[in-house]
Formats: C-alpha cells, structure tokens, sequence
C-alpha cells in the first residue's frame, strides 16, 4: 500500500517542477521579451520591445486588449 508520505512527496516534487518551469519561462520572457504578438502573430517591433520587454503583444493588439478587459 502507498504511504501517504510518498503521495505528498509526489505532490511536492509536481509543484516544484512546476514553479521551477513558470520560473524559467517568466527568466526568458523577463530577459529577451517575445518578438511574436500572441494575438495576431506579427513581429513586435524593436522600440515596444525595448521599453516594455515583457511584452507579449503588438502595441495595436495590446490596446485592444486593454480596451476589450477594461471592464471586465
């Protein structure tokens, strides 16, 4: 029979996989920022990259996002 000890240590060792992930996901983000608009796919242009480097979209996707959840 399983020790519950060992479920909880799964548990642990899933988490820190996880966290360790985001982590190194957040690092690359935080550092080279992403040069593909997740919305519309096109290159985020090197001056929004530059000043805003965690980026995810263009300027023009990322106003309608913000005028499209202002609200929500």
């Amino acid at each position: 029979m399983t020790d519950e000890r060992d479920f909880d240590r799964a548990e642990e060792l899933a988490e820190a996989e996880r966290t360790a992930g985001v982590q190194v996901a957040r690092s690359l983000v935080a550092a080279d920022g992403q040069s593909i608009c997740r919305d519309c796919g096109e290159e985020i242009d090197a001056e929004r990259r530059a000043a805003a480097p965690f980026a995810c979209r263009c300027i023009q996707c990322q106003r309608r996002f913000e005028k499209d959840h202002r609200h929500a």
